[in-house]
């Protein structure tokens, strides 16, 4: 119970970030503005994970990295979201 509540509380910003990006993306505007959310909420995850591994510590310090990292994940399925790269050409 202890992870499951960071756990699911970091998933609500995540589904904003990429319904924002998606939304950007099917209204055409321009490439920076398509990129703003997934940059936003990869230096804000940057900066929360400092945060709770510098000044917090211990199990809150642990809730702010697991809210970071499921930002950082976020936020480069949006940067791809954004840039509309598909997996096929990956494969």
């Amino acid at each position: 119970m202890m992870l499951l509540g960071p756990l699911l509380l970091s998933f609500i910003p995540v589904v904003i970030i990429l319904a924002l990006t998606r939304w950007f993306r099917n209204k055409e505007f321009p490439f920076l503005i398509k990129m703003l959310p997934g940059i936003v909420s990869i230096v804000f995850a940057i900066t929360l994970f400092y945060s709770g591994v510098v000044n917090v510590r211990g199990f809150l310090g642990l809730s702010y990295g697991i809210l970071s990292l499921a930002l950082i994940a976020g936020g480069f399925i949006s940067l791809f979201i954004g840039k509309n790269i598909s997996h096929k050409s990956y494969i």
